[in-house]
């Protein structure tokens, strides 16, 4: 058209600029911008939407760029605002979302389809129910809730905002549901560590004959390792590599982190080492990392770590955090305090509470208490339970019942119902001999009606997962089960004396 000497107007920009986006053309998109900054076109309404559209999809989540456009606009319509608000929404700049959103509606812009999805996005990320319900009930008084997408996000806030009950009823009211229907729902329970909902309604899913993806895969996963169902991550698995959607970093990936959390640290590394290492992204090394760490095997953790400083990569906070986590497992202060030093001094990664609570929790295994309590004392942030229950932990296994009262005081502030943490001061108590105080805990405890969570865990037999907790019975096979522990018990106190007996 140009090299014809036909030149372009308002009209024709729009149109330009939709196909860049359609296209995810940004370097040509720019072009665009500049010749309509050369010819004087970007106060044409139209044109200001399109650059508007373009700057908030695609430019480097330039939104600020995009709302410059916006205010100058002379009209707004509901195009445009939706076309901003959304833009913020996919900027992360949820609040600046629903400012806008509120603005909309005082101006008497009404809102319409568009505009919920948008906002239920950021309403979902700021998990403001209240705000979510709202919108809800205009979705309903103007009949979106129809609309295939609405529900699909109606149901995604829901879920990020806690909301599962409202969530199941909108997805259970859905006639023709979808993939991401499915997936929304799958990783809202898997969230809010309902696994075993999750579960049920992967296994829905496949009943009713839906396609499952990548999505789907990465959402169920975890769901599958905490109820630690090993054949439904390996089934997710042969289907991934049927499917080809192993060949997908993020999935691969996901596989690699579930095998490991199973025990199956061998298959782990089988695909740690299928990618060519110059694909590997520093999300893959930190997973295998710390899959390895979790698994008390140090050496391979420095040996992945040595060599990611010998690539292109650069280390992150999650690297050092799979680092420290290996180092404590393993007992290995002296490397812990070079990695923190390291993180810190070489890569310029500023420790969060996390690292310091590995840290703590190192040092106060190792018997340096005061040094952990000096740790917490130099943190540019005030402590929180992560940090001050492993100090308390350490108090237990080296008696110090002053550091105890003052970690045991600000975790009880900050936690109040959780009856572990005066159970440990009690126990911390007792060690030193102060029945008084034994007693106070326990009167404490039974007033205030605190009791503490039994342990939990899964095993499955044959496809079929079984539930276990503390001093539990109610399992069919229970007597059983616990005449072979007795048998196993049996055996390791045998085989201690015996080999008391050997080393004199």
């Amino acid at each position: 058209m140009v090299k014809n000497s036909v030149y372009p107007d308002e009209l024709t920009y729009p149109l330009v600029l939709k196909s860049c986006i359609v296209l995810s053309d940004v370097g040509f998109a720019r072009k665009i911008h500049g010749q309509v900054l050369k010819l004087g076109f970007e106060s044409y309404d139209l044109v200001g939407s399109g650059l508007a559209e373009m700057h908030g999809k695609f430019c480097d989540g330039d939104s600020a760029h995009a709302r410059l456009l916006f205010d100058k606009m002379s009209e707004r319509d509901c195009v445009v605002w939706n076309l901003m608000i959304a833009a913020y929404s996919r900027s992360g700049c949820s609040i600046e979302s629903l400012k806008l959103l509120v603005k909309m509606v005082r101006s008497g812009i009404r809102a319409d389809m568009f505009t919920a999805i948008a906002s239920l996005s950021s309403i979902g990320e700021l998990k403001c129910l209240k705000r979510g319900k709202e919108m809800h009930a205009h979705v309903i008084r103007n009949g979106s809730d129809h609309q295939v997408s609405v529900p699909n996000s109606l149901i995604d806030m829901y879920c990020k905002c806690g909301g599962l009950v409202a969530a199941r009823q909108i997805f259970d009211s859905v006639t023709n549901k979808t993939v991401v229907s499915w997936s929304s729902m799958i990783k809202g329970y898997a969230c809010h560590e309902q696994f075993y909902d999750s579960f049920s309604i992967f296994m829905k899913m496949k009943l009713d004959g839906f396609k499952v993806d990548s999505i789907t895969v990465i959402n169920v996963l975890p769901a599958c390792v905490n109820v630690g169902a090993l054949e439904q991550v390996k089934y997710l698995h042969g289907y991934s590599l049927k499917g080809g959607l192993n060949l997908m970093q993020s999935v691969n990936t996901a596989l690699l982190v579930s095998y490991a959390k199973c025990g199956c640290i061998e298959i782990a590394r089988e695909l740690f080492d299928e990618e060519e290492i110059t694909s590997k992204d520093i999300i893959t090394w930190n997973s295998m990392i710390s899959a390895y760490s979790k698994h008390g095997n140090s050496i391979q953790c420095f040996e992945l770590y040595n060599q990611i400083r010998h690539s292109k990569l650069k280390p992150d906070r999650h690297t050092f955090l799979g680092m420290l986590t290996a180092c404590v497992n393993s007992g290995c202060v002296t490397e812990a305090w070079e990695c923190f030093k390291e993180m810190t001094e070489k890569y310029g990664c500023q420790p969060n509470l996390e690292h310091y609570a590995c840290m703590i929790d190192l040092l106060g295994r190792a018997g340096h208490v005061k040094e952990a309590s000096e740790l917490i004392k130099s943190m540019p942030f005030e402590p929180d339970a992560r940090v001050l229950g492993p100090l308390l932990s350490a108090c237990k296994l080296h008696p110090n019942t002053r550091l105890a009262e003052f970690a045991a005081q600000r975790l009880i502030s900050m936690e109040p119902k959780n009856a572990g943490n005066y159970i440990l001061l009690s126990n911390i108590y007792a060690a030193a001999g102060k029945w008084d105080r034994v007693a106070k805990m326990r009167t404490f405890l039974r007033d205030r009606g605190l009791k503490k969570n039994p342990g939990c865990s899964w095993l499955e037999i044959n496809g079929k997962v079984h539930e276990f907790r503390v001093a539990d019975r109610s399992h069919p096979l229970s007597d059983d089960i616990y005449a072979i522990l007795a048998d196993i018990e049996m055996e390791t106190t045998d085989f201690k004396y015996r080999s008391s007996g050997n080393l004199l």
